[in-house]
């Protein structure tokens, strides 16, 4: 290979270089002005946090069921071995057995599970996202008791392609629906997918709509601007979903709107409805943080993980914000489930010590917590 044509074929990869740059900075890049800070002076004192476990790699999602078992998530953007575990004593439990971490001999096994949830039924849903939508997104429900799964089933592409992120939901109360949030971060074309257990069928919803586009912000999270390679701003749409407790509302916003969004649960299970009937019945409700979980309680209450402000929020029937807790422990405070005796859990996904980063920024950062506080209102265990 001669000099000259190895000074072009660099000068050709040089180029081309940077043209990829110029795209992905041009379809994930532009991230605007600083989100406004709408968090203030804790009501609780840091010591009302109490830790639950020290995890090795973070914890994505959460759910605590009626009696007090603790099942958790592992966040896949840590790449951890096991998926999904239940926390005895502290430790890590693999759930509901080794096979379905790994796949050894289970069909089923999990990918991407990112979120799970407790019905009212005492079913235990797992919702896998197929590594972006590469693989088939799953929903799996395990009986509690036993651990066999009593219900299973695959998105078809067009409900959840590629580039798809289901990300995380909330079962009715009845079981009949489940109602998801896809971020679509790399597809960029965020949507609720509701889906009947009974027909087992899915649907997307409000593609395109306002109320699931994320705005033009890019998190800052204890100092690290969410920015992969200087040139993706990590901001997925439709992410933050929670129902109230009569499963009457679905509150749902994108990590960076400044609104929270409602649509009545019976407008969503409507599949007679027009597209552009359900989209002029969806509400802006009040002002939000930037959020993550979500979560509701007996009273009317709305919980927010503020993830810009380690802090933890509650958003009061009259669409009032108070800041219940505010610490630097609270590391991207990200899933929320309510247990026994008015304890609400968070987990901490740490993802600004994560995402974009190599391995070893996950075990430098290690141990991840989950924590737990009483905010003084009752919520049903598992949501």
């Amino acid at each position: 290979m001669s000099g000259r044509f190895l000074k072009r074929l660099l000068a050709a990869l040089l180029v081309l270089a940077l043209a990829l740059a110029g795209l992905l900075r041009l379809r994930y890049g532009g991230g605007g002005a600083d989100f406004p800070d709408r968090s203030g002076a804790p009501q609780f004192a840091e010591s009302a946090l109490e830790r639950v476990a020290d995890l090795p790699t973070p914890p994505g999602n959460i759910a605590v069921a009626a009696d007090g078992r603790i099942f958790v998530t592992l966040h896949p953007e840590a790449r951890p071995r096991l998926k999904v575990v239940e926390l005895v004593g502290g430790a890590m439990r693999p759930f509901p057995n080794e096979a379905f971490q790994t796949g050894a001999g289970e069909p089923r096994h999990f990918r991407d599970v990112l979120s799970l949830r407790i019905d009212r039924q005492n079913r235990l849903w797992t919702l896998d996202n197929g590594g972006h939508g590469v693989h088939a997104g799953r929903l799996l429900a395990f009986d509690l008791a036993s651990g066999a799964v009593v219900h299973e089933y695959e998105f078809p592409r067009e409900v959840a392609g590629l580039g798809s992120h289901l990300n995380d939901f909330q079962v009715a109360p009845d079981g009949g629906a489940i109602y998801i949030a896809d971020a679509s971060f790399f597809a960029q074309t965020p949507a609720l997918v509701v889906y009947d257990t009974a027909t087992k069928t899915a649907r997307r919803l409000l593609q395109g709509h306002a109320s699931v586009t994320p705005e033009n912000y890019v998190p800052v999270v204890q100092g690290r601007a969410m920015r992969a390679f200087g040139l993706v701003d990590i901001r997925p749409g439709v992410d933050s979903i929670a129902l109230d407790r009569a499963g009457e509302w679905l509150y749902f916003a994108p990590v960076t709107s400044r609104r929270l969004y409602r649509v009545r649960a019976a407008d969503l299970r409507d599949a007679a409805l027009p597209a552009e009937v359900l989209a002029a019945r969806v509400e802006a409700f009040a002002d939000k943080t930037m959020s993550d979980g979500l979560s509701t309680d007996s009273a009317g209450n709305i919980y927010i993980s503020d993830l810009e402000h380690s802090a933890l929020l509650r958003l009061r029937p009259d669409k009032s914000l108070e800041t219940l807790v505010k610490t630097d422990r609270l590391r991207w405070p990200d899933g929320f489930s309510f247990g026994p005796d008015g304890w609400l859990y968070v987990s901490c996904s740490s993802l600004h010590q994560a995402i974009g980063l190599p391995p070893s920024s996950v075990r430098e950062h290690a141990p991840y917590q989950v924590f737990r506080f009483r905010p003084g209102a009752e919520g049903h265990p598992g949501h």
